[in-house]
């Protein structure tokens, strides 16, 4: 059920939705925290989607702040609507379309519509505030999470995070990782347990995963990484590949093809293994798994990543 409210009031708003829950039931119930997204209108059905598949995960009540950028000089009003049952997934939805003036307060906007005694996540899915976490929605939530790749410089905004960084703060930049991590781990954590004597990390040249990945590395294996671009395309958008040199042989996976890499290990055969992107909603699921600090990022992102490292070695096939 859809529930429309022009040019209403966020008073208007909170009273219908004691209405939908008296007259359908305790829908709040077994909410476990508020996810607030903040984002323009063209991002807005992208992110409620993603969010309703994450909230099959962990049930929210999920308020989407949407703002009409292209309309800066509109007269102030609000919009919103109330999705509930199938078109909320497991969750409850607020949309507000703010317009004019009416975007100038956002926490106002959100905050009698928070849940009583449950955490807060914001999530920026387009672009995020320099700081995040002294940001207007910031500062209400336990978690912040941002989208490095929807930034106009995925690389500059790393840097950026890295010099503003709070505890609370993660990017899906990070989390579209965890399965790369995971194949390396098990990779360096089989015989023979020679010392990794270098690192080439491959990957487009607008992937800040590939950044991070490589900062990851270095600061793990405390070796020398060089980072190598390649052009974007449909086969090797994110991370295209990772060589690990040792005295026994090189280590090395490589994606060729979405969702399948190959995997070439010395005195083994030749195997894929599945290494699929990862999507919206598979990093909001994670992301949601855990609203205390992420230490791990937090630590990656103010020492081991930065304006120290080296810059990265740019493939021939980037430069044209």
């Amino acid at each position: 059920m859809i529930k429309n409210l022009p040019n209403t009031t966020i008073s208007k708003v909170s009273k219908e939705l004691v209405t939908i829950r008296e007259e359908g039931g305790a829908v709040a119930l077994g909410r476990v925290l508020t996810l607030l997204i903040q984002t323009d209108f063209k991002g807005l059905e992208p992110a409620i989607q993603a969010a309703n598949e994450a909230s099959r995960a962990h049930p929210c009540r999920i308020i989407v702040l949407a703002e009409d950028n292209k309309q800066s000089k509109a007269q102030a009003k609000l919009d919103a609507e109330i999705r509930v049952g199938g078109d909320a997934g497991a969750s409850e939805v607020i949309v507000l379309r703010a317009y004019g003036e009416v975007i100038s307060d956002p926490e106002s906007l959100v905050t009698g519509l928070l849940l009583p005694d449950a955490p807060v996540v914001a999530w920026w899915p387009g672009i995020a505030p320099e700081k995040p976490s002294t940001s207007a929605l910031g500062r209400i939530a336990q978690r912040r999470i941002t989208d490095a790749a929807s930034q106009p410089d995925p690389h500059i905004w790393l840097s950026s995070l890295a010099k503003n960084y709070a505890p609370g703060d993660s990017d899906f930049a990070w989390t579209r990782l965890t399965l790369w991590r995971a194949q390396l781990a098990a990779i360096l954590d089989q015989p023979p347990f020679d010392q990794v004597t270098k690192v080439v990390v491959t990957g487009a040249v607008d992937s800040p995963s590939t950044d991070l990945l490589a900062a990851w590395l270095e600061m793990k294996l405390k070796v020398e990484v060089e980072l190598v671009r390649t052009n974007r395309g449909k086969a090797v958008a994110g991370i295209r590949g990772v060589k690990l040199v040792r005295k026994s042989g090189d280590i090395e996976i490589v994606r060729n093809v979405p969702d399948v890499a190959t995997l070439i290990q010395p005195t083994q055969p030749v195997r894929d293994i599945s290494l699929p992107r990862r999507s919206l909603r598979d990093c909001l699921i994670e992301d949601l798994r855990r609203l205390d600090s992420d230490d791990a990022f937090g630590k990656l992102i103010t020492k081991g990543f930065g304006t120290k490292r080296k810059s990265p070695v740019v493939s021939a096939k980037a430069k044209k």
